[in-house]
């Protein structure tokens, strides 16, 4: 996952955004940052879906 500094900076521009104090620099800024950190929980999220292994009970039924 993403350093714990760069979710930081996220929010903390989020912040700035909320309150109006956002430059355009940082504005630039905070979306390289959320689509490196998108990316982050995409790669995330596809090694735990593939890591889910189906089993059958008894009668058949998947869970």
């Amino acid at each position: 996952m993403l350093s714990s500094d760069k979710i930081d900076r996220i929010n903390v521009l989020a912040r700035k955004k909320k309150d109006g104090t956002m430059t355009p620099e940082e504005a630039s800024e905070q979306v390289a940052l959320r689509a490196e950190y998108m990316e982050a929980f995409r790669k995330e999220f596809r090694s735990q879906l593939d890591s889910i292994k189906f089993v059958e009970d008894e009668e058949g039924y998947q869970h």
